[in-house]
Order: structure tokens, then C-alpha cells, then sequence
């Protein structure tokens, strides 16, 4: 791989960080910026212009999803590689509909890391050992990915948002998920900070806009 491959890494665990800026600086890829979540990813990207970012997606503020959409947006040039413990199906499509072009589990060695980095730097789309079967077979059997008006919320801050849309207040979410109130509240002000919604009546409003509710 070319040395000139300028990369950043978002993650909010230093010590992972850290290994992985001896992974990458031992196979001569230049890492140009750190970042612990996805706020500070922006600015970095921002500041250093990379060819690509590694990406966690569960991250606090602003998670991998978001930052992951907002960069496809306003830095068009770099490619963003999701690196996660996160293999579930909606984890992956979620983060195709955001715009990754690559897609791979924490247990990835070095190797393949390298791989991923010099593909997506050269305009390819590359998935991890597993990832590929299931996307392969996802588009053979020639279903689409499903559209998704908010690529940066999780799986589970869709559901939620869904049952906010339907008119359930807190109470009633926490006893469909079986999650606390507390847990649901933290949840419904995340997707607030993600949805740039003042309130829950403009949380709702735009969760109908976008058809959700029905």
C-alpha cells in the first residue's frame, strides 16, 4: 500500500485507539488524526482532509451513523470504513444507507484492515470476512436495502421513534421494550440531538413527514 494514505481514526476507547495506530503506522499507513466520538470525527475530518476514517459506530453524542451520513456529505473524497463489534444485519445496512464504503468486525486482523483501507482509497466497496457473503446474498436474492429517512439513528432509536410517532409517551415505550423510563428517556433525547428537534411535538412532526407513525 501507498504511504500516502492519510487516515483517522474514531473510536472512543483510547486503548483501542492506540493499538490500532501501531497496527496501521506498522504497515506504513500515515495516521493523521484520533478522534472519541463522532463530533470531534467531524472536526478532525474537517481539519485533516483523510482519504479514509476508521469508524466505530457506538460512540457517545453523536454516534458512527451520523458522522459517518454527515461525512459522505460534506467531505465527499473520503471514504469511511466502519470497524465495530457490531455484525447484526441492521447494524450494516444502516451503515450502507449512511454511506460507508466498507464494513468490519473488531476481531479483523491486520491484514485485512490493510486491505479494507487500500480498497476503499481506490473507490471499491470492501467487507469483512462473513459481511460479504451476507451483503452478496442480501442484493442476489434481489431485495433492496431498505430506505431510511434517518440514516444516523440506530436500529433501536428507530423502533423508538416509530412508537413516538404512534403517540406512546415514555411509560408505555419502556413497558413494550422492557426498558426503564430512564433508558427510554436517554433514548428519546439522543434522537432529539440527532434529529436537531427542539422538542418531542418536532421530534414527531418530522418523524410523520417521513412516514412513520402510519
Amino acid at each position: 500500500m501507498s504511504a500516502t494514505v492519510r487516515v483517522v481514526i474514531a473510536d472512543d476507547h483510547p486503548v483501542f485507539r492506540a493499538g490500532m495506530v501501531t497496527v496501521l503506522e506498522d504497515l506504513g499507513i500515515e495516521v493523521v488524526g484520533q478522534a472519541g466520538d463522532g463530533e470531534e470525527a467531524l472536526a478532525v475530518v474537517a481539519a485533516t482532509r483523510p482519504d479514509v476514517v476508521l469508524m466505530d459506530l457506538r460512540m457517545p453524542g453523536v454516534g458512527g451513523l451520523e458522522a459517518t451520513a454527515r461525512i459522505r456529505v460534506e467531505h465527499p473524497d473520503t471514504a469511511v470504513v466502519v470497524l465495530t463489534m457490531d455484525g447484526d444485519d441492521d447494524s450494516i445496512f444502516a451503515a450502507l444507507r449512511a454511506g460507508a464504503r466498507g464494513y468490519l468486525l473488531k476481531e479483523a486482523d491486520g491484514l485485512d484492515i490493510e486491505r479494507a483501507i487500500d480498497g476503499v482509497s481506490r473507490g471499491e466497496a470492501v467487507f469483512g470476512a462473513g459481511i460479504a457473503e451476507r451483503v452478496l446474498s442480501f442484493f442476489a436474492s434481489g431485495r433492496q436495502v431498505p430506505d431510511s429517512p434517518f440514516p444516523q439513528l440506530s436500529p433501536r432509536e428507530h423502533e423508538v421513534l416509530e412508537m413516538i410517532a404512534q403517540g406512546l409517551d415514555n411509560q408505555q415505550i419502556a413497558r413494550r421494550l422492557v426498558l426503564s423510563e430512564k433508558t427510554v428517556r436517554n433514548r428519546v433525547s439522543d434522537i432529539l440531538a440527532k434529529l436537531h428537534a427542539r422538542n418531542r411535538a418536532e421530534m414527531v412532526a418530522l418523524a410523520r413527514d417521513a412516514g412513520l407513525g402510519g
